[in-house]
């Protein structure tokens, strides 16, 4: 199958020419003012954006400049609609941190100090443009009423995948407080959230909610942007959740570098690993985890338990969409790590044995 690839370059443009004429409110709004002065002393932001720990990440790649040119995979997307499960969220009780997910980052932490929301995208795309990056088949049930009272939202970066203006104007008045990165701030303002219910986190900075969970923004290895004008204006990051005695790792986006194996020797180890396994591609090596490195990610975090997350929701890259788990399973089992592979929907608390149902192999 072929993408119209004229119709998502048109897009583009479109919507970085209205993004500076400020047409499109979900573009977001960059630092400004003195948000932007205040970045300007911090050690990883330099030349007017924010930087990763390690520097000239893809000068020893040469990207595929005409790849997206090639015939996709059929299996790109699912050809049957994806198994999901009904949970009335409200209503769910936690004796131990009990999360679920609602397909590629989108996740609800329940813990006895309060609801935890990250990353949510409750819309049927992703993106300023309906119809360009739709979601797949029985991705789409949960939906911004379905959720209870936030006591906080995490963000982890300013991608319309992770960062969606639709579901957050739809909760933002049942969110008590929101955690984000460097940055991020702005857009929620700009978007009519209360600047007294934001904190802003650099890497290894940390928040304590009243109800005694903590939160501590950790260094990942990514990008930002919101238009192909502006880049690393605002800052990406992975996220430690501590519960009680329970501790949970959340990746956002991010690529394989040292910094994994400094998290855990740093913050682990960890009760359970949520890291990013799909939408990858040898045109960005270094911003998503490749075949396999998911797996050595948990091992370097010192890991009981791994969940992958950013993969059944969106096509964002050119492999099958079941692909990233299909080779993730030989590579835990060869570094001997735990798999928990919940359908959409499904409650897991932790400490109970692992979700292990093999669902997603609906392409005979």
């Amino acid at each position: 199958m072929r993408r119209n690839w004229f119709g998502y370059i048109l897009s583009a443009f479109l919507i970085s020419v209205l993004a500076s004429c400020g047409v499109i409110r979900s573009m977001g709004r960059d630092p400004e003012g003195d948000a932007l002065t205040a970045l300007d002393s911090l050690a990883n932001y330099k030349n007017g954006g924010f930087q990763n720990q390690t520097s000239n990440l893809d000068s020893a790649t040469k990207h595929k400049r005409w790849l997206f040119l090639k015939t996709k995979p059929s299996t790109i997307r699912p050809s049957h609609q994806l198994p999901w499960v009904k949970t009335d969220l409200k209503s769910l009780k936690a004796t131990a941190p009990t999360v679920v997910w609602f397909g590629h980052s989108s996740l609800l932490i329940k813990t006895q100090q309060g609801n935890v929301l990250i990353d949510p995208v409750f819309s049927d795309h992703a993106g300023p443009i309906p119809g360009v990056m739709t979601a797949f088949p029985g991705t789409t049930h949960y939906h911004a009423k379905d959720m209870p009272p936030i006591d906080v939202l995490i963000i982890s970066h300013d991608h319309y995948d992770h960062l969606d203006y639709r579901t957050l104007k739809k909760l933002k008045d049942r969110i008590k407080l929101a955690v984000v990165p460097l940055g991020i701030g702005s857009d929620l303002i700009y978007w009519g959230f209360d600047r007294k219910k934001i904190i802003e986190l650099n890497w290894d900075q940390s928040t304590t909610l009243s109800g005694g969970l903590e939160i501590t923004a950790t260094p990942a290895q990514h990008k930002s942007n919101r238009s192909y004008s502006a880049s690393n204006k605002t800052l990406w990051a992975s996220f430690v959740i501590r519960s009680g005695r329970y501790k949970i790792y959340y990746s956002g986006d991010s690529g394989y570098s040292s910094h994994f194996k400094k998290i855990g020797e740093k913050y682990g180890p960890f009760d359970l690993a949520l890291l990013e396994c799909g939408q990858y591609s040898p045109n960005w090596p270094w911003t998503h985890l490749l075949l396999g490195q998911s797996a050595q990610a948990a091992t370097d975090l010192k890991a009981d338990m791994l969940q992958p997350i950013h993969w059944a929701k969106f096509e964002e890259a050119d492999h099958p969409w079941n692909e990233p788990i299909k080779k993730l399973l030989p590579a835990a089992e060869k570094l001997n790590i735990q798999l928990n592979v919940p359908r959409i929907g499904e409650p897991y608390t932790l400490g109970r044995p692992p979700k292990t149902t093999i669902w997603w192999d609906t392409e005979k």
